[in-house]
């Protein structure tokens, strides 16, 4: 089976008429055609966008709820201005979406608040905000992620860096391995899906072999991660795995990049991190530039 995402999903686009929605939506369509279904604006509804690539048209919606009656939509991507994105993913939940990815940087941590609370109530899944997405090679591509570099394959990936998704992307490509699904969570404080989610969606999943997990400093996402890898090892469940910590050398109270990425009251330290990681069997990469060599590794052991 497919994570999240497959040659059957449907999406909608949160901000089409924008240029960032536009540029996106182009490159996702020149993906084995994943199916961009249509987009949504509040006062743009009933009209038409059209690329400037090959002149594929898509219907406009006033609202999500609407969009996803006449197109049977079950997933859409946020590419709305932080000021307007919470309400968009809002809007999205209450329309019963199955999977919501806000692209968005930059969104409130209170307006974050509210969207939990709200999704802790609803039948949607979120990725993000502030991540690149999710892509199936050869199926779907929701998201920022380049297609090029993908390969269908075994390896499940989940990482909180964007730029390192591709990162470990390129690298399991290029040994040979490719990807059942990559995986961007985000590195916000407050986001919808955590890296536990994802791993108990890569554990269940036959064709994902192996997994790559990629965090950073800042939160305890990683320690609650390895602790969960710990404890699925106990009932028989496990599954090779390689790591990467980003921000080994960052100074004590540095925001590095994400919002999340911060080490406060002696805690979120990356040694930590490493250190709960490896006691779960998870072999770490040193550097980034050798996650995939360091799987190979732990596949050859």
């Amino acid at each position: 089976m497919s994570i999240l995402v497959n040659k059957d999903t449907k999406v909608l686009v949160q901000g089409l008429t924008g240029k960032t929605g536009t540029f996106h939506t182009e490159q996702a369509l020149a993906y084995f055609n994943t199916q961009m279904v249509g987009g949504t604006h509040p006062k743009k509804g009933g009209t038409n966008w059209t690329s400037s690539l090959d002149g594929t048209q898509l219907p406009i919606f006033t609202t999500v709820a609407q969009g996803k009656e006449q197109t049977g939509a079950n997933a859409t991507v946020v590419y709305v201005p932080p000021a307007g994105a919470a309400a968009a993913i809002i809007e999205a939940i209450e329309a019963d979406i199955e999977l919501i990815v806000c692209i968005t940087e930059g969104v409130p941590v209170l307006d974050m608040v509210k969207v939990k609370e709200r999704l802790e109530r609803s039948n949607s899944r979120l990725l993000g905000p502030n991540c690149p997405g999710v892509l199936t090679p050869e199926e779907c591509k929701i998201g920022i992620m380049p297609g090029s570099i993908f390969s269908k394959g075994s390896v499940g990936i989940v990482s909180r860096s964007g730029t390192l998704t591709y990162e470990a992307v390129f690298q399991t490509t290029n040994e040979g391995l490719g990807q059942s699904t990559a995986v961007g969570i985000g590195g916000d404080p407050v986001k919808g899906t955590e890296f536990i989610d994802m791993l108990e969606l890569f554990l269940a999943d036959d064709e994902t072999k192996s997994i790559v997990m990629i965090g950073e400093i800042g939160g305890s996402a990683e320690e609650d991660a390895a602790q969960f890898i710990k404890d699925e090892a106990k009932k028989g469940r496990s599954k090779p795995m390689a790591g990467f910590i980003a921000g080994l050398t960052a100074p004590p109270g540095r925001t590095m990049g994400h919002a999340g990425a911060v080490i406060s009251g002696g805690k979120g330290g990356a040694e930590d991190k490493i250190e709960a990681m490896q006691s779960a069997g998870i072999r770490m990469s040193k550097s980034p530039a050798k996650i995939g060599k360091t799987l190979v590794e732990e596949l050859n052991k």
